[in-house]
């Protein structure tokens, strides 16, 4: 999963923020958002700012309506290095084609020039900054993050900038994260959402499938063999996260239609209230809309309850270096999650 060296040099800074803002090496330019005014507003009158990384896998729109200003990963793609921007840079559309082509993209973490880059404009406006990031079972950016804020307090000795490990992935850190925006709009401190995040990350529950194996190879998460083997008598295996925010495969399963099954299975035993859970459910993928669809009205269908629709996203460009094409992913909240 995403890694780097977390060097302090900075070649290239590309932080995209929702209040409207890029930050890049070389400039400073606002553009144009509908969202602008609101999210000012909202940025004056607010304690802290809540943030995060683009790792969370939600929708452009979904962090400029819930105003929460992203860090970007990064990725290198044939010889070019690009932001995980949402694909904004790149389409995910595009991205995949070229990774089903052969592509064979790598990723970088956000390092500490980068995070005090980000960081630094909200305290020097006076702010608190609650940044949530991906986990640290698959990535050093957790302790970038933690360095930074280190650096940064020497700074600003006045202000804070708390860091809370999500140990999770994709559009199941960004469920998390959509609790911590939910906390904060409800009027919650830093303080107490912090411990409500931090108590509530390990209740985030997430289950993934592939039908194509040949990136989890690639990444070390199953074994050639396996991938072989898995390939040839169209197994799909079911993976979830553990308690240290690292992927780990839990069963083999013969067909795409079986593991869609099970994955919703899943979710029966392990959600809060089984069958009668009446909280969010997000899924993401990796270039398989048609199937994420189809394991979303299976959910539906079983969970009445539902706090609203699933909410559907696709899987971003530095976590879909690692995944490749043909991943579903499930996200919901339920018991603590144990191995």
């Amino acid at each position: 999963m995403p890694g780097g060296d977390g060097s302090l040099s900075i070649p290239s800074i590309l932080v995209q923020t929702m209040m409207g803002v890029f930050l890049d090496s070389v400039s400073l330019r606002l553009y144009n958002s509908p969202n602008l005014k609101v999210f000012w507003e909202f940025f004056i009158m607010s304690d802290y700012v809540l943030t995060c990384c683009s790792t969370a896998d939600m929708p452009l729109e979904y962090f400029t309506r819930r105003n929460i200003p992203f860090v970007c990963f990064h990725f290198n793609l044939d010889g070019m290095v690009y932001p995980d921007d949402l694909g904004q840079t790149i389409s995910f559309d595009v991205f995949y084609t070229r990774i089903t082509g052969g592509a064979l993209p790598t990723t970088s973490q956000v390092n500490v020039g980068e995070f005090m880059a980000f960081f630094e404009p909200i305290l020097a406006q006076g702010k608190d900054v609650l940044h949530v990031t991906l986990s640290s079972g698959l990535s050093g950016t957790y302790a970038s993050a933690l360095l930074a804020r280190e650096l940064l307090l020497q700074k600003y000795p006045q202000r804070r900038l708390e860091v809370v490990d999500s140990l999770g992935a994709s559009s199941g850190y960004g469920l998390l994260v959509d609790l911590a925006a939910d906390l904060r709009d409800g009027g919650a401190g830093l303080d107490e959402a912090r411990a409500r995040v931090e108590e509530s990350k390990l209740n985030v529950h997430h289950w993934f499938f592939s039908t194509d194996l040949t990136h989890y190879r690639r990444g070390g998460r199953i074994s050639a063999t396996s991938a072989v083997v898995g390939g040839l008598l169209n197994i799909c295996p079911l993976m979830n996260m553990n308690q240290e925010g690292k992927l780990i495969p839990r069963e083999k399963i013969r067909g795409k239609k079986r593991v869609m099954a099970e994955m919703v299975q899943k979710m029966v035993e392990n959600a809060q209230g089984g069958a009668d859970y009446a909280d969010k459910c997000f899924i993401s993928h990796s270039a398989c809309l048609e199937d994420a669809r189809t394991v979303a009205g299976l959910v539906e269908a079983k969970f009445p309850r539902l706090e609203g629709r699933v909410l559907i996203n696709s899987i971003g460009t530095v976590i879909g270096a690692h995944t490749g094409p043909g991943t579903v992913a499930l996200f919901f909240s339920g018991g603590r999650r144990e191995d």
